[in-house]
C-alpha cells in the first residue's frame, strides 16, 4: 500500500478551483468558472469564496450553521481556531469538491483534527475525510517508526485536540513498540555459538540504535512520554541512556554560550525544564549513562537553578559510582550569590555523604547475610568496596589539594570534606597531608588552635618516609605535630635496626658505647621544645648508626662474593687451602685470629657456608 492516498470524485473529472489573489491575502475566493460563489468562509483572516452544496454535503459543522440561518440566507461564515490553519482548510475544501490530493505523514495529523472540527464524519457522508485520515494513520503511519515520529512532531501544534483524538497516544505506542522490536532483532543478530556449542550473546557492541537521533526533534513533553513508554515496553537501559544524551546534546547547547548571563536563567526556562525531565528519565541501573554525563547534568542544574529534588537525585546517582569519577568531574563551579568560593564544596560534600552511606548500607547487608560470622567481610582489603574506598580517598585528597588555595574556603568546610570518608578508607595519608599543607600555606592567619584541629585529621603513622621527612621539617605545622612526626620516625628507625640486621651486627662497637636512646616515648616532664630537640638529636644518631651498619654489611657481602669466586676458579686442593685461609680470617672457631681484635661478626651467608663445612669435617 502506498504511503500517499489520492482522492477525487469518481463520477466526474475534478472541477478546477481558481483562487483569486489580493495584495494582502493569499486566498480571496475559489470559484467555478461557470458557477458563481454563494458562501464565503473566513479562516484566520483569509477569505474562501465557495459553494454551499459541496460543503454541507460533507461538513456537519457548516451544514448546521447554514441551517440555523436559513431564513436570512447566510453568505459568510467565520471558522475560529480551526486546527491546521488555512492550508489544512484548503485541503478539506478540496476533499468536499472531489479535487485530488494526497494524505501523507506530514498532513495526516492536521486532517484528522480539521475533519473532527468540521464534523466530516460517516454520519454525513460515506468514506468521509475523518475515516480516511484515521485509516491512513492506523494502517500506514503506526507501522513505521520514522513516520510516527513525524506525525507526533506535527501534533505539537494541534493540542489539545490531537491528544483528545488519541493521535499522540497512537504514535507514542507505535514508536515504543517499533523500538522494542528493533532491539529484539538486533539482539538476535548478536547471538553466536561458543566453542562448546552453547548459544550466547556476543560482547561486541554494535552501532547505536538508529532511532535515537530521530527522537531528538520532539518537544520535551512528548519526548518524556515516549521514553516512559519505552521503559514500560522493556527497551534496554543503555539505549534509553544514549537517547537521553543525544537529546541533551541538542537541547542544552545554549548552556555553552558564555555571552548569556547566568543570572537571567531560571529553572522555569526551557533548558531548566529539559534538565529536570532528563533527570527524571534516567534509568535506575548503574552505568546506563557515563558518570561524566551525570556531572554535566549537575553543573547544568546548578547553573539553571533547578529544583532541589533534581540536584539531590543527581548527587545520589553520582555518589553510587564515585569511584569512577575524576578530579575534573568534582570541580563543579559555584554560582550562588552567598558563596564566595570558586567551586561548589557543599555539593561534593553531599556526594561523599551518599557514597559513604552506600558503603555503610553494603556493610549492613553483608552483616545481615552473614550473621553467623563465617562470611567474607565487605570491607576486606581485596574486596571491591575497599578498592572503591581507596580510589575515592585518593580522589578526595587531590580535590582538597586543588581547592585548598582558595582564600575564602572556610576551615569547617575543608574539615567536613576530609572527614566524610571512614578512617579505613585511607591506607596512606600522604595525599591528605599534602592538601593540609597547601591549606596552611594559603591561610597563614590561622590560629594555633585551628592548626592543631586541622592536623588531627592526619594519622602520622600512615605517612610514607618521604612525607614524614618533609613533615619533620615543615615549619607550617604546629610544634606538637612535628614532635609526633619525629617520635614516629624514631620508632621506625629503631624497628629497622632491630628487624633488618642480626643481633651481632647491632651490637655497638667499643668506641660507640655512649650511643643510646634516652626514652622509648615522649617524656611528660619535658617541654614540647625540649622533646623536639631531643628527638631530632636521637634521630640523627640513629640515622648515622644505621648508615655505619649498612656499610659494614656491604663489606661482608663483598668478601663473601670474592670467596665464592675463588672457590669456583681453584681446584679441590687449592680450594681447601684458600677456604682455610678465609676461615682463619673470619675467626669462625676462635683460633689464632682473636689477637687481631676483629669485632666484626660474620654475615648470614658465611654462617650457612660454614655450617656445611662443619658437617663435612665431622
Amino acid at each position: 500500500m502506498d504511503n500517499h492516498h489520492h482522492y477525487h470524485h469518481p463520477s466526474q473529472p475534478p472541477p478546477q478551483l481558481t483562487p483569486a489573489k489580493s495584495s494582502r491575502q493569499r486566498y480571496n475566493e475559489w470559484i467555478f468558472r461557470d458557477v458563481p460563489s454563494d458562501i464565503t468562509i473566513e479562516v484566520n483572516g483569509v477569505m474562501f469564496a465557495l459553494h454551499k452544496f459541496p460543503l454541507v454535503s460533507r461538513c456537519g459543522r457548516i451544514r448546521r450553521l447554514v441551517a440555523e440561518h436559513r431564513e436570512n440566507a447566510i453568505s459568510k461564515i467565520e471558522l475560529v481556531s480551526l486546527p491546521g490553519g488555512t492550508e489544512t482548510f484548503e485541503q478539506a475544501a478540496k476533499f468536499c469538491y472531489g479535487i485530488n490530493f494526497e494524505i501523507t505523514s506530514s498532513n495526516v495529523a492536521q486532517l484528522c483534527c480539521v475533519s473532527d472540527y468540521l464534523e466530516m464524519t460517516e454520519h454525513f457522508s460515506k468514506r468521509n475525510l475523518a475515516s480516511r485520515a484515521n485509516e491512513y494513520l492506523d494502517t500506514v503511519v503506526t507501522k513505521n517508526l520514522e513516520m510516527s515520529v513525524e506525525v507526533l512532531k506535527q501534533s505539537e501544534n494541534l493540542l489539545p485536540l490531537a491528544d483528545d483524538l488519541k493521535i499522540v497516544t497512537r504514535c507514542i505506542d507505535a514508536i515504543a513498540s517499533k523500538a522494542c522490536v528493533e532491539q529484539i532483532a538486533s539482539s538476535f543478530s548478536r547471538l553466536e555459538y561458543s566453542s562448546s556449542g552453547r548459544l550466547h550473546m556476543s560482547r561486541f557492541k554494535g552501532e547505536p540504535d538508529w532511532w535515537i537521533k530521530d527522537l531528538s526533534v520532539l518537544r520535551v513533553d512528548f519526548y518524556q512520554r515516549v521514553m516512559n513508554a519505552m521503559k514500560c515496553r522493556g527497551v534496554r537501559p543503555e539505549s534509553i541512556g544514549e537517547s537521553l544524551m543525544s537529546y541533551a546534546e541538542k537541547e542544552l547547547t545554549g548552556l555553552h554560550n558564555q555571552n548569556k548571563k547566568v543570572e537571567s536563567r531560571g529553572g522555569s526556562g526551557h533548558e531548566g525544564i529539559v534538565v529536570e525531565a532528563i533527570v527524571g528519565l534516567l534509568p535506575v541501573e548503574k552505568l546506563a549513562v557515563p558518570l561524566s554525563f551525570l556531572f554535566g547534568l549537575l553543573r547544568a542544574a546548578v547553573m539553571l537553578d533547578c529544583s532541589v529534588a533534581c540536584r539531590l537525585d543527581l548527587e545520589r546517582r553520582i555518589g553510587s559510582q564515585l569511584d569512577l569519577a575524576t578530579l575534573d568531574d568534582l570541580l563543579i563551579p559555584s554560582l550562588r550569590h552567598g558563596d564566595d568560593t570558586l567551586f561548589d564544596v557543599d555539593a561534593v560534600h553531599r556526594i561523599l555523604a551518599n557514597f559513604s552511606q552506600q558503603d555503610d548500607n553494603d556493610d549492613d547487608e553483608m552483616e545481615d547475610d552473614d550473621g553467623d560470622g563465617d562470611g567474607f567481610e565487605s570491607d576486606g582489603p581485596d574486596s571491591p568496596s575497599q578498592s572503591a574506598l581507596v580510589k575515592v580517598s585518593r580522589l578526595i585528597d587531590s580535590y582538597l589539594a586543588e581547592i585548598a588555595p582558595e582564600t575564602n574556603l572556610k576551615l569547617s568546610k575543608f574539615i567536613a570534606v576530609a572527614q566524610s570518608l571512614p578512617a579505613h578508607a585511607r591506607t596512606v595519608h600522604d595525599g591528605l597531608y599534602r592538601s593540609i599543607d597547601v591549606y596552611l600555606k594559603a591561610h597563614q592567619g590561622l590560629s594555633e588552635f585551628d592548626k592543631k584541629k586541622l592536623c588531627k585529621l592526619i594519622d602520622f603513622n600512615k605517612l610514607s618516609p618521604e612525607a614524614g621527612a618533609h613533615a619533620a621539617q615543615n615549619e607550617r605545622l604546629p610544634l606538637p605535630a612535628v614532635v609526633q612526626v619525629l617520635y614516629i620516625e624514631q620508632l621506625r628507625l629503631r624497628n629497622a635496626l632491630c628487624c633488618n640486621y642480626p643481633e651481632e651486627i647491632l651490637k655497638p662497637p667499643m668506641h660507640h658505647q655512649s650511643w643510646r636512646i634516652n626514652s622509648g616515648g615522649l617524656s611528660a616532664a619535658m617541654s614540647p621544645k625540649d622533646n623536639y630537640a631531643s628527638l631530632r638529636r636521637e634521630n640523627r644518631e640513629l640515622k648515622l648508626e644505621l648508615t655505619r651498619l649498612r656499610m659494614r654489611l656491604n663489606d661482608f657481602e663483598k668478601e663473601h662474593v670474592c670467596m665464592k669466586r675463588s672457590m669456583q676458579k681453584s681446584n679441590s686442593r687449592n680450594f681447601m687451602s684458600s677456604f682455610s685461609k678465609k676461615i682463619g680470617k673470619l675467626n669462625m672457631f676462635g683460633h689464632g685470629s682473636s689477637s687481631r681484635g676483629s669485632s666484626s661478626p660474620p654475615s648470614r651467608h658465611s654462617e650457612r657456608t660454614d655450617s656445611k663445612v662443619i658437617s663435612r669435617t665431622d
